[in-house]
């Protein structure tokens, strides 16, 4: 290859075992990514300090050590590989990879060789194993002749792997000539404190700033949390986690929409342990308006030579800002902030729910990120498509203010995001639009009528919605002139008795013996205008309609909308083709058809239905032309 060589399938050593992925090594350095995502190792060649090869079980492996002592292990190369690298890093870099053997005699003495922060243990010249001592959280003691190494548990290094290394004992003689001692210290004392040198030593080492009792969603609790200089600590009363900055891939702050909360949120890879529950995002919630001040536990040499454009000695402003800058600077990791996605009320999310859980979703320049729990990150590139859905609970009534956003991935996952508001719909279409993203119901882009999309984009509350329309044509009519001939007060309507001013105005034109009539009709019938509705509305389930005002016979005759027109054309079949089945149930056959129906199939109803339009529009205005001059005459009359 030209541009280096490239491998699946190679792994990247650790404490927590082996995490799959790509190596790539090229003039330029080295790279490996994790395999589906994650995690990606980048070393540049000038800062290569050491290449070894090691013949381990079943394959290779290549350990490749820095300037900053960091020791990375990769392992799956075949035997072929390694003359073909050998000759390829010798020329990029100018370094010789050495082999190295691993001693499988199975003897526990031998020797120790510090390399950076990396501890190999010799028997006669050969590898036995060896320790990052990044692992390590403390070095202590144990009488004259022992030095104890203790690891952490829930932290980072080891969330892969069920069982756990605790600590490492080291029985150091006082007869040893690797490490000498004399009258005041023994050999063992010689070693832990030459490991101590390389340790990050809770106990020794102060944190660089401090904030406590901060309130954490995941793992959920209350937490002091330090920042060192290697790694953060969060301490709570039943917990202890260490997370090496290594793992930390990137920071979100992101404050809630009129909620005097803000998030901070952690990405890990590998993420942490608790129990048997992984955590892959640590969920940080602060008091947005708390202002805090911290000055840095470091001296100027280690800012100006460590830190340098990164840190400043002291800070003053918001908490989650303060926090947020002082880990970026620790850790190096970039910090993702809002979008120009903008809410209906000028908030960066939309409120949602993700399975039983309610949140905030917000969609930010590359992914989705639903808060607070569980939280959910969605690049975009994984995405295969999204698609608006009706929301499926409640009623017509309920499900037609509510949306649904279905997220479907290029692995075949799916993101159901529920109960978003129908005014949020134009901004996440938008912003959707914007990152080129597919919308599986999109149609032809500018909505096929009568579709999810088509609904959504309608600012009309009155427009065309197959659902509703499904469950005002339960009673099996259509709404027209002919039907309102059945409500007209004079034949059976005379206005309902707690309606004052339909009282009012149905009396002025009647004299004192025909209202008297008239009350006494009332009087004597118990359900005057239900009786007349139930003939026109024989089904049960159905809901009771109010009786309507009297309406003026001169008035023009509404706009049918496309799918009356379909409707009316279609009644007849289906009932002739399903003489079983009931108005309900042709109606729900209509609303399904209706559904599946293309762009070019409801189109003659389209059409239809906008001519009708028109002819309602010129009727209309011709119809309040004629009543404001006979209103205007009559009050010159009077």
């Amino acid at each position: 290859m030209t541009d280096g060589h490239h491998f699946n399938n190679i792994s990247l050593g650790g404490r927590g075992g082996g995490n799959p992925g790509q190596f790539k090594l090229y003039s330029g350095g080295l790279a490996w990514k994790k395999q589906g995502g994650g995690k990606i190792i980048e070393v540049d060649k000038a800062d290569i300090t050491s290449v070894t090869w090691m013949r381990i079980p079943k394959s290779y492996q290549l350990s490749v050590g820095t300037k900053e002592g960091l020791c990375y292990r990769f392992f799956g190369f075949r035997e072929q590989d390694v003359s073909s690298l050998t000759n390829f890093i010798q020329k990029s870099t100018g370094i010789t990879p050495e082999e190295k053997q691993l001693s499988v005699s199975g003897h526990n003495w031998g020797g120790i060789e510090i390399n950076g922060n990396t501890l190999c243990f010799n028997v006669s010249s050969k590898e036995a194993f060896e320790i990052s001592l990044a692992d390590v959280s403390q070095s202590q003691m144990q009488g004259k002749t022992d030095v104890v190494l203790e690891f952490h548990v829930d932290d980072t290094t080891g969330a892969n792997e069920k069982d756990s290394l605790m600590d490492l004992s080291f029985h150091v003689p006082t007869s040893n000539t690797q490490f000498i001692g004399d009258e005041h210290r023994t050999p063992a004392q010689m070693l832990w404190q030459a490991l101590s040198v390389q340790i990050d030593d809770v106990g020794s080492e102060t944190a660089v700033a401090t904030f406590d009792g901060i309130a954490i969603l995941t793992p959920r609790g209350r937490y002091s949390v330090e920042l060192h200089q290697s790694f953060l600590r969060l301490q709570g009363q039943a917990n202890d986690f260490k997370i090496q900055y290594s793992s930390i891939l990137r920071l979100f702050v992101l404050p809630k929409s009129h909620n005097p909360h803000t998030f901070v949120v952690i990405m890990l890879d590998p993420p942490i342990r608790k129990g048997q529950t992984l955590y892959p995002h640590i969920v940080i919630q602060f008091e947005t308006e708390t202002v805090v001040e911290r000055e840095l536990s470091l001296s100027e040499e280690v800012l100006a030579e460590k830190y340098k454009d990164r840190l400043e000695s002291s800070y003053r402003g918001l908490i989650h800002e303060v926090f947020s800058m002082v880990l970026r600077g620790l850790s190096g990791a970039k910090v993702t902030r809002p979008s120009t996605f903008r809410s209906c009320q000028d908030g960066y999310a939309v409120k949602s729910s993700l399975k039983a859980e309610d949140g905030l979703l917000y969609p930010l320049e590359k992914g989705f990120f639903f808060l607070p729990k569980p939280p959910t990150l969605i690049p975009h590139d994984e995405i295969e498509y999204v698609e608006f859905e009706r929301h499926g609970a409640g009623g017509a009534s309920i499900s037609s203010h509510y949306f649904d956003l279905l997220v479907k991935l290029k692995n075949d996952q799916e993101h159901l995001f529920r109960n978003i508001q129908r005014n949020e719909y134009h901004n996440l279409f938008n912003f959707i639009s914007g990152k080129h993203l597919k919308i599986l119901n999109l149609g032809d882009g500018q909505g096929r009528a009568g579709c999810v999309t088509a609904v959504l984009q309608s600012a009309d509350d009155d427009s065309v919605d197959p659902h509703l329309e499904r469950i005002k044509n339960q009673a099996g009519n259509e709404e027209s002139d002919e039907e309102d001939e059945d409500f007209v007060a004079e034949k059976d309507d005379s206005g309902s008795p707690t309606d004052d001013s339909d009282e009012d105005g149905s009396d002025a034109s009647l004299s004192g013996e025909e209202k008297e009539k008239s009350s006494k009709k009332e009087a004597s019938t118990s359900k005057p205008p239900v009786k007349k509705k139930q003939k026109s509305v024989p089904d049960e389930g159905s809901q009771k309609k109010k009786p309507k005002k009297k309406k003026d016979p001169n008035a023009p005759k509404r706009a049918v909308a496309p799918f009356m027109y379909f409707s009316k054309a279609e009644r007849a079949n289906i009932k002739s083709s399903n003489p079983e089945l009931s108005t309900t149930d042709i109606a729900k056959k209509l609303g399904e058809k209706w559904q599946k129906m293309t762009a070019e199939e409801k189109q003659p109803y389209i059409e239809q239905s906008q001519v009708d339009k028109q002819r309602y529009a010129e009727e209309s205005a011709a119809y309040r032309g004629a009543t404001t001059q006979q209103q205007g005459s009559g009050d010159g009359s009077e």
